[in-house]
């Protein structure tokens, strides 16, 4: 099952952020396996947030996944947004033809109101790096969509989903994540 997470810092955590950022990468390094995309959202190169879509057996290992991650644990993020999620492209960020630099790169979330919208990938595919339907814990409810791409600009990349399907769409800077190299 794939689940999207997503932490967003509470304000002013930046410091604490900074002081477990290595506790932080050796805890997802044990999900490598698992591991379809992550990556800070960033507001000014600061993190506000980070994103992690994950392969687990089970709703219970997804939220042992969120809230057991030592930057949750210390009280760095105001909340969590876990959800199901399909992975409509099949790849992980890593098969992105795209690769890991040149051009911005966003998350847009949009959350979702009334029937499903936006289930299938966009005819242009090229700029995406994640692309999927979040979903109940029992995969049955369309509770929005979450989708990892590259664009010009922000308004691009909002302009991956439909817009008047969703109660609120956000757009946040994002960057691949994980250990530099």
């Amino acid at each position: 099952m794939e689940f999207f997470c997503y932490h967003r810092d509470r304000p002013n955590s930046l410091a604490l952020r900074e002081e477990l950022l290595e506790e932080h990468w050796s805890y997802m390094d044990r999900y490598a396996a698992e591991m379809i995309a992550r990556g800070p959202t960033l507001a000014d190169d600061a993190p506000t947030g980070s994103v992690h879509i994950v392969d687990l057996p089970d709703p219970a290992a997804a939220r042992a996944f969120a809230f057991d991650e030592p930057g949750y644990q210390a009280g760095a993020y105001r909340d969590v947004l876990l959800r199901r999620w399909h992975n409509a492209l099949g790849r992980t960020m890593w098969d992105f033809p795209g690769g890991r630099t040149g051009g911005s790169r966003y998350l847009v979330l949009g959350l979702g109101t009334g029937p499903a919208a936006d289930l299938t990938v966009p005819p242009d595919q090229d700029e995406l790096i994640a692309y999927g339907p979040l979903l109940s814990d029992d995969g049955a409810t369309w509770l929005g969509t979450a989708a990892l791409l590259r664009a010009p600009d922000p308004d691009t990349a909002r302009g991956v989903l439909t817009l008047d399907r969703y109660a609120d769409i956000e757009v946040h800077n994002w960057q691949f994540g994980g250990r530099p190299s």
